[in-house]
């Protein structure tokens, strides 16, 4: 399993506050800024199933596993997926997706995940409500 998350760092923004956000969504260590023109962009980076444990988390514990479910798996192939996230919702600890870039004024953190098995990961991360099965966490994405 390999994550990637990038988040631009407008001008009025805060460098940190923007780090802040990510970490408020996914364990990651390894960050770097690259430069965009007018602005910059923060990527993150793991290669950890654990990474992705605090985003598990908040869709368990805040009961959107199907609004997520659905969501994560829109933009899936078998090995790829890929959402977004609010940025400013992020900031204050809560898990809010995005659909249109439109709908995060300050531009959405941007979530890209390659995994061994697409519909595993999503099956682990918004487990299916209806079937309520809680899956242990995958050793091998």
């Amino acid at each position: 399993m390999r994550l990637r998350v990038e988040a631009e760092v407008r001008p009025t923004e805060d460098l940190e506050k923007v780090r802040k956000a990510i970490l408020n969504i996914f364990n990651i260590e390894d960050f770097r800024v690259v430069d965009a023109g007018e602005y910059r962009v923060l990527v993150g980076e793991s290669g950890s199933i654990t990474s992705l444990l605090k985003l598990r988390e908040l869709i368990v514990r805040g009961k959107i596993a199907d609004t997520a479910r659905r969501i994560i798996a829109k933009n899936s192939t078998e090995r790829y997926v890929s959402f977004k996230i609010n940025k400013q919702a992020a900031f204050a600890g809560k898990l809010s997706f995005v659909e249109d870039d439109r709908e995060s004024s300050l531009g959405p953190i941007n979530v890209f995940i390659e995994a061994r098995d697409s519909k595993e990961l999503i099956d682990w991360l918004a487990p299916n409500t209806h079937e309520k099965a809680m899956m242990e966490m995958p050793r091998d994405l």
